[in-house]
């Protein structure tokens, strides 16, 4: 493709700066893009426009790396014979930012349309890393449907700490029960910690920041190995000059998100998801991206398409492995050539590179067999997520690929109830609860008790918090027990190894069974039947719900009522309610400003 090639159709940002209907609003268009240096012949040749949704900043260090890499994303534009313009993006950095930046995700997405609707944008290199920064574009980029690609910043580095492997996330959640237990104080806790983080880029291990960059390729939005390639590579670079070439071929050949992304696409990142040991906050994100995309996806269709899948990714959490050894094996076409092989995957989906999923993975077997496993010899079979109901929610899941055989043992197989456990509940409304009471003796918490936290959802907290995977309290700790059974209606970090049932919805805040749930209760859960309940008459629910629902926080900020008055449930993938009307925005250019 020479710099000099124009569309052979007319382009929609030749509407804004070569429209002869109105010449005074073209020269109202071109005139303040001259003042930094862009000449009015670039503007009107007929080039794609292409912008640059930047999400690097110092707000978000996870994509800080996309400053750098924005300049070879330039490049490529250029040398296919297109225009860059790069934009600010809403930072959403997932350490931060409080009360969750679960709330912000819906905020970048509207954002992120006004900005592809209201401006001459052809296409867009979507750049993204750290949790909510992948959905949130890719949802925008549906709801204008204009030609999209993403660019993962990429994980950071290998973590090391006194010679073990030191990863995002898990390092802290492993160090915080050595800490409660004694056995490290509080200078190495924090050493360790961030010992996690030696380079730019976001988790390196496989939490929800690499699930979604790698779920971004498995539905095709992705140049092929995009998603795994660490942040400090020279091939990261690389990957983001060849991204912006893509971006324009993309304008040329009308390649759009809605002739991406179909059912089957989020099928398959379903299954991919699965067998990497992805992060349960996959599951509203890609709820939420279906409902943007126009696409048909189940709450069931995680226990369906996506339960049977095994676990052929050994990285932390479920596995031993980091990012940077899990590019190296071959990364996430290694995988899913892997479930392609085993006709688990639908080869025939489009993808951005112009070829079908299964070209683009052909030859991608893995290169390191102790990271990425045959299908068919996986480091544990049926790793997806069981998806359960019951009176205490109508959907919740539980990731399996994280429970360990120490959790089977003591939980999961008394002789005759195999697959079923039954304990007391000790119910804390909210994290502050939590801390607060864990260690109180008078819960008398054992390995029996199963710890519950409501007022965690979009509606309760709001905004969803990663708050259920609760660590048992220090006495439990202290005898070698990492691990007790929870239940709730928040979310819990990618990275964490804690075997919890969470994304219950309905939630308690919109009056869901966690709300009718009390401390001493038994709950009873069913993994062969996919159930759990409370083990409380309907006479005895219907009388507490005369309590009324557990209080929550008061509304802080506008943007936090303006949530809470339009956000469904996680189960649906906490949405703006009504937002999914708008699908193909930019086939009807907007109107003119003056």
């Amino acid at each position: 493709m020479t710099g000099s090639k124009t569309a052979k159709r007319r382009l929609r940002s030749q509407d804004w700066f070569d429209n002869p209907d109105h010449i005074d609003m073209t020269a109202l268009y071109l005139e303040r893009f001259m003042n930094y240096g862009v000449t009015p012949e670039e503007l009107r040749s007929g080039k794609p426009i292409i912008g640059i949704a930047q999400s690097g900043s110092d707000l978000t260090p996870c994509n800080r790396v996309h400053i750098e890499l924005a300049k070879r994303v330039r490049d490529g534009i250029r040398d296919a014979g297109g225009i860059p313009i790069e934009f600010p993006t809403h930072p959403i950095f997932e350490n931060c930012k409080r009360p969750t930046a679960a709330l912000d995700r819906n905020l970048a997405y509207l954002g992120l349309v006004e900005i592809l609707y209201g401006y001459p944008l052809d296409g867009v290199v979507l750049t993204t890393g750290c949790d909510k920064t992948t959905p949130s574009a890719i949802m925008a980029a549906s709801t204008v449907d204009i030609p999209a690609i993403v660019l993962s910043g990429g994980p950071m580095l290998d973590g090391w700490h006194e010679g073990k492997l030191a990863g995002s996330g898990m390092a802290i959640w492993q160090s915080r029960r050595k800490l409660a237990a004694g056995e490290i104080d509080e200078e190495e806790f924090l050493q360790t910690a961030l010992d996690s983080a030696p380079s730019v880029g976001h988790c390196n291990t496989m939490g929800t920041a690499s699930t979604m960059n790698a779920l971004a390729e498995a539905l095709g939005l992705s140049l092929t190995g995009c998603g795994n390639i660490p942040a400090a590579y020279r091939e990261r670079g690389q990957m983001a000059y060849r991204t912006g070439r893509r971006a324009v071929e993309i304008v040329f050949e009308d390649l759009k998100p809605s002739d991406i992304l179909t059912r089957d696409a989020f099928l398959n990142a379903i299954k991919t998801n699965s067998a990497i040991g992805g992060s349960t906050n996959a599951q509203p994100h890609l709820a939420a991206m279906a409902k943007h995309a126009g696409v048909e996806l189940y709450p069931d269709d995680w226990q369906v398409h996506g339960f049977d899948i095994p676990l052929l990714a050994n990285v932390q959490p479920a596995g031993a492995y980091l990012g940077e050894k899990f590019h190296r094996a071959g990364g996430t076409p290694a995988v899913m050539w892997e479930l392609l092989q085993a006709d688990k995957l639908n080869g025939d989906c489009r993808t951005v590179t112009g070829k079908t999923m299964a070209e683009n993975l052909r030859g991608r077997e893995a290169r390191d067999r102790d990271v990425i496993k045959p299908y068919n010899e996986p480091l544990k079979e049926r790793a997806g997520f069981l998806v359960l109901k019951g009176n205490l929610f109508d959907f919740a899941i539980m990731k399996m690929s994280v429970v360990s055989e120490d959790f089977r043992k003591r939980y999961l197989q008394e002789p005759g109830r195999e697959g079923v456990f039954e304990g007391k509940a000790v119910v804390f409304d909210g994290s502050e609860d939590y801390h607060k009471r864990i260690n109180d003796p008078e819960l008398g918490i054992d390995e029996n008790t199963i710890l519950v936290i409501r007022g965690a959802g979009p509606l309760g907290w709001p905004g969803s918090a990663e708050v259920v995977n609760m660590q048992p309290p220090d006495h439990i700790l202290k005898r070698g027990i990492n691990s007790l059974p929870t239940i709730g209606d928040g979310r819990q970090s990618g990275t964490s190894d804690s075997p919890s049932i969470l994304n219950a919805s309905p939630e308690s805040a919109a009056g869901g069974g966690l709300a009718w749930l009390r401390t001493g209760d038994m709950v009873r859960i069913d993994f062969n039947h996919g159930r759990c309940d409370m083990l409380v008459g309907d006479a005895e629910i219907e009388r507490r719900k005369g309590d009324g629902i557990p209080p929550v926080p008061a509304d802080a900020t506008p943007w936090q009522r303006i949530y809470r008055n339009s956000v469904t449930q996680l189960s649906d993938g906490a949405v703006i309610e009504g937002a999914a009307d708008f699908r193909q925005i930019a086939k009807n250019s907007p109107r003119h400003n003056h």
